[in-house]
């Protein structure tokens, strides 16, 4: 994730040390006092779904799927991610609240020593269950919304999905239960970006997450509903805007981009058409220790039969299963030449993205975008949308002061 609102408005939030190393500086409760150094680990908790969208990346469907986790085979689980020390574990699915003991596996993560958050459709949640989440310590509820009423509900398959969606944003909010909105752009949605930001700001909502279109699971299937790349800088230029609007209204939204870190680059370019060389070069600081794309290293996905995956997305490659070996033995072990090789993804970068001169704030963006298009893990990603003067190949720094590699 890449926080507009921390690079260009210097809005503290408690993932600035998860993020940045940044947690000294930062007058917010800090998830992590330094940056993580085990990932953030992606559980979902069931195939099942109540909604079936078209960009789902877990191939959800209303039925369960055989395999799925009992509840004492979550809590082991959840033990060894406690015992592997990962700092966050996020509840998603599917839709995680069709699962009955849900409360009781965020209450058994919490004391564990995990931060719970969950990843929901919001169409599920009541009050009850709200309160009951929060109680049994959830940290916090990302809902995602793809638009306003017609689109989204046409993009989840389902009338009546907003307002249902909205319900359960106002019912978290209601309990005190910390809430976000989850936006993914495609081109049947784009119109309604500016409206969707509009409602969480309504709503009252201070975090926004605006999702790149990834292609994995059914996702795949809409690759061709994906924004050019000039749209899509476009659109991550208008979120940009927003949020300085925003911060300049006094309204202290936190606001992320994920899923494409050509917009780390784009971002320290912004930086300096907007603020000048020194927050450009502020920026770009802060976006190198962030390390860039964490596919493999910083992100891990487990799904609902215990498959391990290098990120939510690429769930059609396996690196192996924690019914058979703990998790952390499992993502330790680099003698899985994808793993090893994207963890040292800069010897394999081809193309363009092998000499861009962000490469260390970028990383090459999505390797499952990549090998989509092209077959290639390590070919560039199609979703980069940097001009050619801007990916230069010089071998100079991007930023006045740095060094090149």
């Amino acid at each position: 994730m890449i926080s507009i609102s921390k690079l260009l408005c210097d809005l503290d939030a408690e993932g600035d040390g998860l993020r940045y190393d940044a947690a000294d500086g930062s007058t917010k409760p800090q998830i992590t006092a330094t940056k993580q150094r085990r990932p953030v680990v992606v559980w979902n908790a069931t195939r099942r779904c109540n909604l079936h969208c078209s960009h789902c990346y877990a191939g959800a469907d209303l039925e369960a799927a055989p395999g799925e986790f009992s509840t004492a085979e979550a809590k082991t689980f959840l033990e060894q991610l406690a015992a592997y020390d990962v700092p966050v574990v996020l509840f998603s699915g599917g839709e995680p609240l069709v699962r009955d003991d849900l409360v009781e596996l965020v209450d058994y993560a919490a004391d564990l020593g995990l931060r719970p958050v969950l990843s929901s459709n919001g169409t599920l949640v009541t009050r009850e269950n709200a309160n009951a989440l929060r109680d049994a310590g959830l940290q916090y509820a990302g809902i995602s919304v793809d638009g306003l009423p017609e689109r989204n509900d046409r993009f989840r398959g389902t009338d009546g999905a907003f307002e249902a969606a909205v319900r359960g944003i106002e019912n978290c909010l209601e309990v005190g239960l910390k809430t976000g909105l989850r936006y993914t752009i495609t081109e049947a949605n784009a119109p309604d970006l500016e409206g969707v930001v509009n409602l969480l700001a309504e709503k009252g909502l201070d975090r926004f997450c605006f999702y790149h279109l990834d292609y994995g699971g059914r996702g795949a299937e809409i690759a061709d509903a994906d924004l050019s790349p000039s749209e899509k800088r476009d659109a991550v230029r208008r979120v940009a805007d927003l949020t300085l609007e925003y911060h300049d209204r006094g309204e202290e939204i936190e606001t992320l981009l994920v899923g494409n870190y050509a917009d780390a680059a784009f971002l320290v370019e912004y930086a300096r058409e907007e603020f000048g060389e020194a927050k450009a070069r502020a920026v770009y600081d802060y976006l190198e220790r962030n390390g860039g794309d964490p596919t493999g290293e910083r992100i891990a996905d487990v799904d609902y039969a215990g498959n391990v995956h290098l990120t939510q997305f690429w769930q059609g490659y396996s690196l192996g299963n924690v019914r058979d070996r703990p998790f952390g033995e499992i993502w330790d072990d680099e003698s899985n030449p994808l793993l090893a090789a994207l963890r040292n993804r800069e010897e394999h970068l081809s193309g363009r993205c092998g000499d861009c001169r962000y490469r260390s704030i970028c990383r090459g963006g999505s390797r499952l975008r990549a090998l989509a298009a092209t077959g290639d893990p390590f070919a560039p990603d199609p979703q980069c949308y940097l001009r050619e003067d801007e990916v230069g190949r010089d071998g100079a720094s991007p930023v006045a002061g740095g060094t090149a590699e």
